[in-house]
């Protein structure tokens, strides 16, 4: 009991350091600003597609699960409000981070863990470059602005495919459903679903170096590595949610 505790704290332990290393490389040089415009790229431009697809599905289901709700109080007309609020609130910074983390967490891990058991890593210690330096503050940095931006995406297509549903099958005319829509939104639920990705994301990206960097055991601890990635950094996401909506909602 006390060795499973002790590698526990450890792990705990190593994860804070490396968290604290990568943000201390932020504001020092060198910042390979091509490698982090790389990431950008991988990590917002590339999950763009599947970013769209769950949005959209998302606000359309919503949509059609929220009208039948409604109609028991003769309150079909207030679908958008319920969609936008929903969505900008808790399910698309929630669902986005999830599938980013998805693809992206298991991405890094993967990649950062097959450096490692080839000792890459070992090579570039040696010829004086900071592998944190190089490999997890250009992630982190992409992951930080991106997932916001992904965010608002998704949000938008959500509502898009909320407002398909309600013209096409709910018969609601379009400045019912976008007026409701748009008046639901208030300062404070914009902030919530930008800060809540900006958070998940140093989760997602931490996550995803830290088990990386850590892999052991050849392909073999590669393949667990990343399947630890994609699960503690979901978890993560779904813990931070709650406390961050308890902050908002307090």
């Amino acid at each position: 009991m006390t060795e499973f505790l002790k590698v526990r704290v450890a792990a705990v332990q190593d994860f804070y350091l490396l968290a604290g290393r990568a943000l201390l490389n932020v504001v020092r040089k060198p910042h390979y600003a091509n490698d982090v415009f790389m990431q950008m790229d991988i990590i917002g431009v590339g999950s763009l597609p599947i970013v769209i697809m769950v949005g959209f599905f998302s606000g359309a289901v919503m949509a059609m699960q929220m009208a039948k709700a409604l109609a028991q109080y003769g309150a079909v007309g207030q679908t958008g409000q319920l969609v936008t609020l929903t969505l900008v609130r808790e399910l698309g910074p929630a669902l986005t981070s999830l599938m980013v983390a998805g693809r992206n967490a298991s991405g890094m891990a993967s990649e950062l863990g097959s450096m490692k058991v080839t000792e890459q890593i070992d090579a570039m210690r040696a010829l004086g470059t900071d592998p944190i330096q190089k490999l997890v503050t250009p992630r982190l940095i992409a992951t930080c602005a991106t997932l916001p931006l992904l965010t608002i995406i998704a949000d938008f297509v959500g509502i898009f495919g909320g407002w398909v549903i309600s013209f096409f099958v709910l018969n609601l005319a379009s400045t019912q459903y976008w007026n409701t829509a748009w008046q639901a939104l208030d300062y404070a639920d914009v902030a919530q679903g930008l800060i809540k990705p900006f958070v998940f994301a140093f989760a997602i990206a931490l996550t995803g170096c830290y088990f990386g960097l850590n892999a052991t055991g050849g392909t073999q601890g590669v393949g667990r590595a990343t399947t630890q990635a994609v699960v503690v950094s979901s978890v993560l996401i779904f813990f931070l949610t709650f406390f961050i909506t308890r902050i908002f909602v307090s």
